[in-house]
């Protein structure tokens, strides 16, 4: 909640759609109200899928796409933004021209989804090297997981220290830093790099050993953006969203039969 004379953060997520709520744009409009900040969007593609998996996709134009941004960055304004699935490399450039005109010094967290955890593709092949070569330069944080890692660097990453490696890799490409989440490696501890040009951080926490895991990606790149639009400096910004994400899977309601959502009120 904010007073009469604190607005909240705002931030623009640039997503597609879950039907089944527990991913996407309905999980990041979740997130960013749960930590007192306002979300508009603008969605990239509709999804019909459930927790068992992904049924259909239907894209958005990408004039489509981009009149849903400007019209809110000219009458609400931006304190961040965040982007999700992009689905394709018109709709990515899309969003890049966007930004380029209007983002200026604004954070920009970059999930770069590219499969959902059903399997199901979210982003076409030709789009990956678009979305590295023309909107990873544009973030202030990119947060892939392993799998996206990989294919972002042509790596095969199993330990920390390929994950630092990779990272690297990924900072070299042009973003001001990545946050690479660990959680595909084997072990009772997961390790979260962030890595800048300057230095890096390892996050350690205890595993929770949960099917109810859809939506973290999304829920925790819309919590650090959350988190930057407020003013949290990028470190302490993950942290927050980490402690997060943690108690939105420790309170996960238990609904469906695949991978069940979160619980995002917490």
């Amino acid at each position: 909640m904010t007073d009469d004379h604190t607005p909240p953060a705002r931030i623009l997520i640039v997503a597609g759609s879950d039907s089944s709520g527990g991913a996407g744009i309905q999980a990041d409009l979740k997130t960013v109200m749960a930590l007192g900040g306002y979300a508009g969007t603008a969605i990239t593609a509709l999804t019909a899928q459930n927790t068992q998996g992904v049924s259909a996709i239907e894209p958005a134009s990408p004039d489509f796409v981009r009149q849903q941004m400007e019209l809110f960055f000219e009458d609400i304004g931006v304190d961040a933004v965040k982007t999700g699935m992009l689905f394709s490399a018109d709709i990515i450039r899309a969003v890049v021209s966007v930004l380029e005109q209007r983002g200026g010094m604004l954070p920009v967290v970059v999930d770069p989804v590219m499969a959902a955890k059903g399997g199901a593709t979210l982003l076409k092949d030709e789009a990956i090297a678009i979305l590295i070569g023309e909107l990873v330069p544009l973030a202030h944080l990119v947060t892939p997981n392993l799998p996206e890692a990989e294919l972002m660097t042509g790596m095969t990453i199993q330990t920390l220290e390929d994950m630092k490696q990779a990272a690297s890799r990924i900072v070299e490409k042009g973003a001001n830093a990545v946050l690479l989440k660990g959680g595909h490696l084997e072990g009772d501890t997961l390790y979260d790099l962030l890595m800048s040009r300057e230095d890096y951080r390892v996050y350690e926490s205890p595993r929770i050993h949960s099917r109810h895991t859809h939506g973290t990606g999304c829920t925790l790149a819309s919590a650090i953006a959350t988190k930057l639009g407020q003013g949290e400096r990028l470190g302490e910004a993950v942290a927050q969203a980490r402690d997060y994400v943690r108690q939105a899977i420790e309170a996960a309601p238990g609904l469906g039969h695949g991978h069940g959502p979160l619980w995002h009120r917490v």
